[in-house]
């Protein structure tokens, strides 16, 4: 029986990043080059050529600014989920402002798009062990499932010691980690993102399919539109390891994205993990 894996994208432009917010203040975002419309739609384009359908984990701040783009994405067949409303990590949050983001995010969303929202990824995957209140607030507000933890050594982010694969949280929350393979007493972490550009495409899919044949498990893969948008604009002022990581490859990922699409089965989260 073939394994039907998880095609996610987390909707944010190139500014909203992480690595980029002590350089792109929030205040200063509206006076950016907006690209995250046009990118996205491209990436719905590549879905749509491959009959693929999958899960967008929407900004509320693109949203906002794009309701014509969040009701494309749920008219084309995909799910909306939620992604937080500005891109602030949950380790910046204490319960009570993750509670009002998250109901505040889930509410627009649905009154922009006329249906339920009831995934969740925090920003930069960014729960770790010390908030596992989260889930319970998630509980609360309506959410059943979350993809919000990476089960890998990283510089920010990551729980090494998660488990690999998808499992109920507390309050009832199913929390699908992404995807990595075990090497000897490693997890290496191989859902998408800036090491889909890293790694040659040959070990991505070789990743892909040991998860799919060798564990009989669905891969959960992740990019960001602006990863499918090489003219972004470029900022100067960034150290290396960041520039790196952002800008590697991206003139790469539009024929893999289709590589990826076609040699392997796609289909959303809640229709994956929540369907029985």
């Amino acid at each position: 029986m073939q394994v039907i894996n998880a095609f996610t994208v987390d909707v944010e432009d190139y500014f909203h990043v992480s690595a980029f917010e002590r350089h792109i203040p929030r205040a200063a975002w509206a006076q950016q080059a907006q690209r995250v419309e046009t990118s996205t739609d491209r990436v719905l384009a590549a879905l749509e050529k491959r009959g693929t359908f999958g899960t967008f984990f929407t900004l509320g701040w693109v949203a906002e600014r794009y309701p014509q783009l969040i009701r494309r994405i749920v008219a084309q067949g995909h799910e909306l989920a939620s992604h937080g409303y500005d891109h602030t990590r949950v380790t910046q949050m204490t319960p009570e402002v993750f509670r009002a983001d998250i109901t505040k995010t889930k509410r627009l969303l649905e009154d922009i798009a006329g249906t339920e929202v009831i995934g969740y990824r925090a920003p930069t995957f960014s729960f770790t062990k010390d908030n596992q209140w989260v889930y319970e607030i998630l509980a609360e507000a309506g959410y059943r499932y979350s993809s919000s933890i990476a089960p890998v050594r990283h510089d920010l982010y990551g729980i090494p010691d998660a488990p690999r694969h998808a499992y109920q949280a507390p309050s009832g929350i199913m929390e699908v980690p992404i995807s990595t393979v075990r090497i000897a007493s490693h997890n290496l972490p191989c859902s998408g993102g800036g090491f889909f550009r890293l790694y040659p495409y040959r070990l991505t899919r070789w990743c892909f399919e040991r998860l799919n044949v060798r564990e009989g498990k669905p891969c959960i893969f992740y990019m960001h539109p602006w990863e499918i948008d090489p003219d972004q604009p470029r900022q100067r002022q960034l150290s290396f390891r960041t520039k790196f990581r952002h800008y590697l490859n991206l003139d790469r990922v539009a024929p893999r994205l289709d590589r990826l699409l076609k040699d392997f089965a796609w289909n959303r989260m809640d229709r994956i993990f929540l369907a029985a």
